[in-house]
């Protein structure tokens, strides 16, 4: 039977990026003199007849439907840097099939191709049964005695269930709903069905260097629908050179994969090709194609070089850290090789839960308050802005409350009473805040920073990395290590190697070709290899923090107020709730609530496929937040003993150094002045009030 030949966009749109490579044959279309193409940058050279091998696909800008006042369809063209975060919308078109699923799916054992999906009548299958509406998640796909399969798992009563159906399965399934936030780069590469048009709705902007006029309009709430553009990444049989070709280009094709020998093309291989070999195919010599469109300044032999050298692949280890800033944060990664030094910085923490998931062996943890708190228990110790602690370990203890006793966990510390230690406990779901006092001065190397401290761990650069021209943590006020990651590294030098660096695999887009076997001296991850810091994106930044706290548990609800209070207590307002976070894909969130019956995917089993242990995130970076007005008036009692713990005699013996004097003096300061001015604020408002009355 002949085939028929379509358009090079119809073509695209049903190209499955795991056959590839594909060859096409050149049938008919529009053509200038010569047949050159110049279009988006990017030209090439065709005739009638001409074969072209397609090696790659990827998706260059996304045409977002919106609809806009008056019920009009509005199209706006999105590039994948788009600095802003998406929720999708769950697709009602149902799939009639596995083999429709694994087919317009992408599926892997990673957790972002981990689709879920249910089905709306019960599913018997030889190893479990999945009850009506209930979800499953597919996690890989495999082929078991010419039977090709897909393993899946269900959490029924609390607990996993493994198991496999068939492609051939039939059924209707449709897609559940899904709490995640994702970039446009994430979208694409993750959850676009091939031949469905994608639906998201708009959750985050990201903050960007970049200043841009958003495309988007302001304040638009309703649904986008994505649209991706595709471009084919092809070569000719007699060139050497990645030939780039939009797929709306206006000529027709036809696919002859089967009868044309695809060895006597070249050979292109990714940076992500390379890293997927196996180790017997290194060291090699290799020929660049394509060079990197941006690169860091140390690795700018990559752009000039002709040829390079390849010499290993492995999972380099790399700091995750963050700018302690409260706007246009940096984010950094950063090699254990690393040169320069650090002191470190006091840390913060919002509530006592904080205090217990900080505390170390390796020394006492000192904190300061800078919020005050009114406790309910009786039993418990309340917090006023300047009492010092020394917080030791959470333990469960006996109260009344409400009448009532009952068992609570409390954090056992030691409260600072001029000379004195006073042994206290304050409820674990405490919501105040604390900033750490700081004794140490010692410069530390960022291995003995990762070995000694449990991180987050607050840092500052306090001597440079003098190995290299600029570095870029130099001039951070302040840094938060926030956790130790893998990634993927390639070793590539000059082929004299004069220049020999540690090449991120995720972030460097560049095409080589394989020359020969490179039978010099191999290089290994060791002091002839350099290793840089990077300065990552915001977007990069939640790929990679994206299930990092999806385990963390959460702190205890603070408990409810009695009914009825004795006359005798202290009636005081609860303390305003915090404002809430801005969405963040480093955590779950909420679930759609907008079709209840549809269910929702589970981001956190999803998460425990990291073994990296759960990290309290402090993402306070001021030394002073601003106390309560409620519980503060507490403190304008001139004889309260609260207030004479922060008073310190001059010639005591305790020999603490706070790094931040000038902040612990700001604290004092305005601990005094409240007490000075307490009064009169109280004095007033009660005038005002009998006037009122009056």
């Amino acid at each position: 039977m002949k085939r028929m030949a379509m358009t090079l966009d119809k073509f695209t749109r049903s190209l499955d990026a795991k056959s590839l490579p594909r060859v096409l044959q050149m049938q008919s279309g529009y053509y200038f003199q010569g047949s050159v193409y110049e279009l988006y940058g990017r030209e090439g050279s065709f005739s009638y007849g001409e074969l072209l091998k397609i090696i790659g696909i990827s998706v260059t800008r996304l045409i977002v439907e919106l609809q806009s006042e008056g019920s009009k369809t509005m199209t706006v063209d999105l590039s994948l840097d788009y600095p802003g975060l998406f929720r999708i919308v769950a697709d009602k078109r149902p799939y009639t099939s596995i083999q429709e699923i694994v087919d317009s799916v992408r599926i892997s054992p990673e957790c972002l191709g981990q689709p879920e999906f249910y089905c709306p009548e019960k599913l018997q299958l030889p190893e479990v049964t999945i009850q009506a509406g209930e979800s499953f998640r597919l996690t890989a796909l495999r082929t078991e005695h010419g039977d090709s399969l897909v393993d899946c798992e269900v959490t029924q009563k609390d607990s996993k269930h493994i198991f496999t159906v068939k492609f051939s399965h039939t059924g209707e399934f449709y897609e559940c709903a899904d709490d995640q936030f994702y970039t446009l780069g994430e979208l694409v590469e993750w959850k676009m069905p091939k031949g469905r048009k994608r639906t998201v709705t708009w959750a985050m902007s990201l903050p960007s260097k970049e200043k841009r006029v958003s495309e988007l309009p302001e304040d638009y709430s309703g649904e986008l629908v994505l649209t991706p553009v595709y471009e084919l990444q092809t070569v000719s049989k007699f060139g050497k050179n990645v030939v780039f070709i939009p797929s709306t280009l206006d000529v027709e094709v036809l696919d002859v994969t089967e009868e044309c020998d695809g060895a006597c093309f070249m050979q292109p291989l990714s940076f992500r090709d390379v890293f997927a070999k196996p180790s017997e195919f290194f060291p090699f010599k290799a020929e660049v194609i394509e060079p990197p469109s941006q690169v860091q300044e140390e690795l700018g032999f990559l752009k000039s070089s002709k040829q390079v050298i390849v010499h290993s692949a492995y999972q380099a280890k790399r700091i995750l850290a963050s700018e302690i800033r409260s706007e246009a944060q940096r984010r950094f990664l950063i090699p254990e090789s690393y040169n320069g030094r650090f002191k470190r910085r006091p840390r913060t923490f919002p509530t006592a839960y904080d205090l217990e998931v900080a505390k170390s062996n390796m020394e006492q943890l000192h904190v300061v308050a800078t919020r005050a708190f009114e406790t309910h228990y009786e039993g418990l110790s309340s917090v006023l802005v300047g009492d010092q602690y020394l917080v030791h370990k959470m333990e469960t203890s006996e109260v009344i409350y409400g009448g009532k006793r009952k068992t609570v966990e409390a954090l056992a510390c030691e409260k600072m009473v001029g000379k004195k230690y006073e042994a206290v406990l304050i409820p674990m779901c405490l919501d105040g805040g604390f900033v750490e006092v700081v004794h140490d001065k010692k410069q530390y190397m960022l291995s003995d920073v990762c070995h000694r401290f449990a991180l987050p761990f607050n840092v500052k650069v306090s001597m440079r990395d003098l190995s290299v021209k600029e570095d870029l943590l130099a001039g951070a006020t302040g840094l938060q290590l926030e956790e130790e990651i893998t990634d993927p590294y390639l070793i590539v030098s000059t082929p004299d190697l004069a220049q020999c660096w540690e090449v991120p695999v995720n972030r460097t887009n560049m095409a080589l070709q394989l020359l020969e076997r490179w039978n010099g001296p191999k290089l290994t991850q060791g002091e002839a290899v350099r290793s840089a810091v990077e300065e990552i994106g915001e977007d990069c930044y939640f790929t990679l923090r994206r299930y990092v706290n999806a385990s963390v548990l959460p702190p205890p609800r603070p408990p409810k107020r009695p009914q009825k209070h004795s006359e005798d207590t202290v009636k005081l307002p609860p303390p305003r709730p915090k404002k809430p976070d801005p969405p963040s894909p480093k955590s779950p969130h909420t679930a759609n609530t907008a079709n209840p019956a549809v269910p929702t995917s589970r981001a956190s089993s999803c998460a425990e496929q990291n073994t990296t242990p759960p990290r309290n995130e402090t993402s306070n970076t001021s030394l002073v937040t601003a106390p309560d007005s409620g519980p503060q008036k507490a403190i304008g009692e001139e004889n309260s003993p609260q207030h004479k713990t922060i008073k310190q005699d001059d010639d005591g013996t305790n020999d603490y150094e706070y790094i931040d004097e000038d902040e612990l003096a700001s604290i004092r300061g305005k601990l005094n002045d409240q007490s000075i001015h307490g009064r009169r604020k109280t004095i007033n408002t009660y005038t005002m009030q009998t006037a009122k009355q009056v």
